[in-house]
């Protein structure tokens, strides 16, 4: 069976390429002829733990190949993956632009019976419209086989994509053809001998599956951080309230941590287009809504509270401020909607310089961040960052952080502030000796015993 991958960002590149390594034949589709070339040559345009890896090993055996043609992808596959980006628009729904040029492309082109299955994230409705058009689009050609449509949707976590898309924690599958359900079958053989379980529904059902995970887990987040900042005042810990809530099975302790806001290419986007859907029916989805808007303060809150901490006025001239940590989570170099974004112009609006260092975020930052380049400084290390800084602030936890040598940077710092965004520190007996020490969701501070007495 060959496959065909139609977009190489974050999902299709790596589902792609684990396709690839269990034995099928692989061709991925970009509109982007450089990346398309870099692709061809080993070059991974994005980071993602173990992805090099596959993307090596898939084309030294031949099994995954890139091309720029979307007719050379569409008439040599059985089944084609649509993996290309669904971005938000102004109003918040979800700009289907590529879906559409896809689907128009597949109506052309087709030279067979194929299983067209969406792997993009798009509104409940849009596979139904998307088999009515290749319908149409055949018999207006008066093609004499048809196009199944089936909505696959992702689950993959960034920073741990390959692994998730080797082991799932579920599979769903929506479609009312056979011959496609069995196919998709075929292709998801090894997880189904690994009895990942897997779920069968119609278009509808599966499109909605995905927007109701993602809303769910991003109003999970946005609750425990009210919660923290609650708890900021009436000197309560978050830490142990989330642990205690998390022993409840019914609530388990996933998604309890609290931080500066929730970000990246799904939660923003996704929420934002299940209140737009919600709004298109006539359902006003205000639980969804209320945590977007959480959200939102959350990121305000965090810099008035580095404000409140280092000036009497609430402006900040005159201070330097480290911010460690730019991609909305470790092991990516993915910045989209990135509370680090909010915070360091909220940082900038009060006059601050900003100084800034992520292991894999900087490149991308400068790229998409135009606006940014000459008020940010971005530096070669977490060190190089803090010297003479008036205070850190830790955006993103990347485990290397926790090799600081701690005593040497807080000597090269002017100031001795200490911002844990992520709760990273907590428990960390020298840097809350060493620095003013400020968590997320607790009062407590901490100092050394000279200074308590």
């Amino acid at each position: 069976m060959k496959i065909g991958i139609m977009g190489t960002g974050y999902v299709g590149l790596v589902h792609g390429a684990v396709l690839a390594g269990n034995g099928f034949q692989v061709t991925c589709m970009d509109v982007d002829a450089d990346k398309i070339k870099r692709l061809t040559d080993g070059i991974t345009p994005l980071y993602e733990p173990g992805l090099d890896e596959l993307l090596e090993r898939g084309i030294r055996e031949g099994t995954l190949s890139f091309t720029t043609s979307a007719k050379e992808v569409i008439q040599s596959s059985d089944v084609i993956f649509i993996a290309v980006g669904t971005p938000a628009k102004d109003d918040g729904s979800a700009n289907l632009a590529y879906v559409h040029e896809v689907a128009q492309a597949i109506g052309k082109y087709a030279n067979g019976y194929k299983v067209v299955v969406s792997k993009s994230t798009v509104p409940v409705g849009t596979n139904r419209t998307i088999a009515r058009y290749l319908d149409g689009a055949l018999k207006s050609r008066h093609a004499p086989f048809r196009l199944d449509v089936a909505s696959n949707p992702e689950f993959l976590r960034q920073g741990k994509a390959v692994g998730d898309s080797r082991s799932p924690s579920r599979v769903v599958i929506g479609t009312e053809s056979e011959q496609a359900k069995r196919m998709l079958q075929a292709v998801y053989e090894t997880h189904i001998r690994e009895d990942v379980p897997f779920l069968y529904t119609n278009l509808e059902t599966a499109e909605m599956i995905k927007y109701a995970s993602n809303s769910f887990l991003a109003v999970k987040i946005s609750f425990v951080n009210e919660l923290a900042l609650l708890s900021e005042k009436v000197g309560a810990d978050i830490g142990d309230i989330a642990a205690g809530m998390g022993l409840d099975e019914r609530i388990s302790p996933h998604f309890l941590q609290a931080g500066p806001g929730y970000g990246g290419s799904c939660f923003p986007k996704d929420t934002q287009a299940l209140v737009d859907i919600g709004r298109r029916n006539g359902e006003e989805l205000h639980i969804v809504r209320a945590a977007m808007t959480a959200n939102e303060k959350q990121k305000s809150r965090m810099v008035a509270k580095i404000a409140e901490q280092l000036s009497f006025d609430g402006t900040l001239k005159g201070k330097t401020i480290a911010v460690w940590g730019l991609s909305f989570k470790p092991e990516t170099d993915d910045i989209r909607d990135a509370p680090s974004y909010a915070v360091i112009n909220g940082l900038l609006s009060r006059g601050a310089a900003v100084k800034a260092y992520c292991p894999q975020g900087m490149k991308q930052a400068q790229r998409q961040w135009t606006e940014l380049n000459g008020l940010v400084t971005y530096c070669e290390s977490e060190a190089d960052c803090a010297q003479n800084a008036d205070a850190i602030v830790l955006m993103t936890e990347w485990e290397q952080f926790r090799e600081i040598s701690w005593d040497i940077l807080a000597k090269s710092m002017r100031g001795n502030a200490f911002f844990d965004l992520r709760n990273m520190f907590a428990e960390h007996p020298r840097v809350r000796r060493l620095f003013r020490y400020y968590p997320v969701g607790s009062s407590e501070l901490a100092y050394t015993l000279e200074e308590a007495k």
